[in-house]
């Protein structure tokens, strides 16, 4: 099981070896890299002293002067936004899932673009949001992308939106998403000194239906890596575009 990808295909065209299934909880593209700033589409784009000018706009919480710099940056550009996005990103995309092994079931991060997966997503890969499947004898449930935030990424939706795809799962044996439940410990990252998103609705559902595991990503250096919540484990399997290392789930 792997999440928060970002651009590691090297390391994940290993992650499935000797396993049955690998399950991918999102964020595949990598816009930057906030360890390695000239990594990503924006140095590419715009090069690497402005990436570091807009992540230290950013870990400091100044979006709107973030935002300021990203609209006159590509006001220079001479290629229009979204096409010089949606270009990027496909040529990750077709790196990335060309790597996937067979069998991967995977869903959306908060910064992965849900329209472009279908022309991605080979026989091999099953695609879920919403929505719940059986593998190897137990019920796994997924929930896509994450809540809007102030960084406004691609694939942020309301919270009415997202607790609706939870509500759709019912019970399941193992909760699977990108973002955590939300709860402080596994919300804060160390790293950014900041707490992420978490959903309610996940917190909720954990506590109503008591899976035996609920899975996430997101958060790349959290305060706690794993807990309790009643009798569910709770597990951030990683970040895997910094370790190359998947996180096994066996029964």
């Amino acid at each position: 099981m792997v999440s928060d990808v970002h651009g590691n295909t090297g390391a994940l065209a290993k992650a499935g070896q000797g396993a049955d299934a690998l399950v991918c909880l999102g964020d595949l593209v990598l816009f930057l890299d906030y360890a390695d700033h000239s990594r990503g589409i924006f140095p590419d784009l715009f090069g690497v002293e402005n990436a570091d000018l807009i992540v230290e706009l950013r870990t400091a919480r100044r979006f709107d002067d973030a935002r300021e710099l990203g609209r006159r940056l590509w006001s220079e550009l001479d290629v229009d936004r979204d096409t010089a996005i949606e270009s990027a990103v496909r040529r990750q995309y077709a790196e990335l899932f060309a790597a996937f092994p067979t069998p991967t079931f995977a869903t959306y991060g908060n910064v992965d673009i849900p329209a472009l997966w279908p022309e991605y997503a080979g026989p091999g890969t099953t695609v879920l949001d919403g929505e719940r499947i059986e593998i190897g004898g137990r019920v796994f449930g997924f929930v896509g992308g994450g809540l809007r935030t102030p960084m406004r990424t691609p694939y942020e939706i309301s919270d009415e939106e997202y607790a609706a795809k939870v509500e759709a799962l019912g019970e399941v044996d193992v909760l699977c998403s990108h973002i955590p439940p939300d709860v402080p410990d596994l919300t804060y990252d160390t790293v950014a000194r900041r707490f992420e998103r978490g959903s309610r609705a996940l917190l909720d559902a954990i506590r109503r239906t008591r899976p035996r595991y609920a899975l996430f990503g997101h958060v790349h250096q959290p305060l706690a890596r794993r807990m309790r919540i009643g009798a569910t484990e709770c597990v951030n399997v990683g970040h895997f575009a910094a370790t190359g290392r998947p996180w096994s789930l066996e029964w």
